[in-house]
């Protein structure tokens, strides 16, 4: 798959201009809403540090446009008028998300609020595009046909799918990424088949926004989302706002070496962490490497010979993934490093119970180091359906400077 262009010069910084500052402020205002659930223009204003008079005027933007619910009026005292309260509609937009990775393409039509309102899921096998983009096709038609919403409405379609993207020796290599996108511009083509803006992301960046809209890491602003997969990826959250990198391949946290001259990688290294973390090496410790679909269904009703095998499992992902843990404290001075993914529920809380105790870093008592995720399964596919949504709520600092 092509990389995604890296940016100007890094030494190259111009000023801001009105256009930019509004369309930040506009983001700030939906943001603080939804994350309030409900507020007054005064609240808002509060809130953002904003005038009231900008609060007033983005507002009655946002009303006319759908984007935003009126109220019943609120008396707060005897005097003055009564306040509104704004809320998000959630009729006001929707947004796709396809989830595409090594064994299933699950694709969903969201409204602003996040609530499913229609679900495709196809079985593939390591799809490659000539396979892939005319099933995307095919499943955004019975989105539309299933959903009934707007389709004037719909912002437009997230794609995620395993990465790295656009790195010799490691896209498209091996069991755990897609064959045959390395040169494929998948955004692109979408959107001259589906006519709508399509954003591309990797699937543990998508995770990381799906969980912090959808799942624990709401209130979180610093954190580190593992998305445990076919292989091991992670999502970035500094300060409030996604990190995904010069080429969008941060958080390619699984070939990060663990285990100097450990098991040999795909891409060339030995002892990658998503060697231990990861499906493909608990399907190398049942002996199922060969049949993810028979593994898949082993994990779900486990003999005793599959218990025995996820026990062995566990004791050697758990170091790895200790070490990993506290090298990303150490790097990020996070919150909280929360963990999810295609691990059955009960395997991923055993795993989060052998990482304890966890080693000494720089991260201080202020709730739990490592959270289990909470927005479920479909999390890669929320979050991907997330990403035109997020480009509209999630208040951008960087476009205050045309960099």
């Amino acid at each position: 798959m092509k990389s995604i262009p890296a940016g100007r010069d890094s030494r190259t910084v111009a000023g801001t201009n009105l256009e930019h500052a509004r369309a930040h402020n506009r983001r700030a205002v939906i943001e603080t809403i939804r994350l309030n659930g409900q507020l007054t223009r005064a609240e808002v204003a509060r809130l953002t540090a904003l005038t009231p008079q900008t609060v007033s005027n983005i507002a009655a933007e946002l009303l006319d446009g759908g984007m935003l619910l009126a109220g019943e009026p609120m008396r707060e005292g005897a005097r003055g008028q009564p306040a509104i309260p704004l809320s998000i509609n959630p009729d006001g937009a929707y947004s796709l998300g396809i989830q595409l990775d090594t064994q299933s393409l699950i694709a969903v039509a969201v409204d602003l609020a996040g609530q499913c309102r229609a679900r495709v899921e196809a079985p593939v096998q390591r799809p490659d595009p000539q396979l892939a983009l005319p099933l995307i096709e095919e499943v955004v038609g019975r989105l539309r046909t299933d959903s009934g919403i707007d389709w004037g409405r719909v912002l437009g379609l997230g794609l995620v799918m395993p990465g790295p993207f656009g790195v010799e020796g490691m896209s498209s290599v091996g069991p755990t990424t897609l064959p045959g996108w390395e040169e494929v511009d998948a955004a692109a083509q979408l959107e001259r088949r589906l006519d709508l803006p399509v954003l591309l992301e990797k699937d543990a960046t998508a995770a990381a926004i799906g969980e912090r809209l959808y799942g624990r890491a709401a209130a979180l602003r610093n954190f580190v989302y593992l998305f445990i997969g076919a292989g091991l990826g992670a999502g970035l959250f500094l300060d409030g706002r996604l990190y995904a990198g010069v080429r969008h391949n941060a958080g390619e946290i699984g070939h990060m070496i663990v285990m100097p001259d450990g098991r040999p990688c795909d891409c060339g290294n030995h002892g990658c962490l998503e060697r231990y973390v990861s499906l493909r090496a608990l399907y190398e410790t049942l002996g199922l490497a060969d049949d993810a679909e028979l593994a898949a269904r082993s994990l779900e009703r486990p003999t005793p010979e599959i218990c025995y095998g996820m026990e062995r499992w566990l004791a050697t992902a758990a170091p790895p993934l200790r070490q990993a843990i506290n090298i990303l404290e150490s790097l990020l001075d996070i919150e909280a490093v929360v963990i999810g993914g295609f691990l059955p529920q009960a395997l991923l809380e055993q795993l989060e119970q052998r990482l304890h105790p966890l080693p000494g870093s720089i991260r201080q008592s202020c709730g739990p180091r490592v959270l289990l995720g909470s927005a479920g399964r479909d999390t890669v596919a929320l979050g991907a359906a997330a990403l035109p949504i997020f480009d509209e709520f999630n208040p951008q600092y960087e476009v205050l400077l045309k960099v």
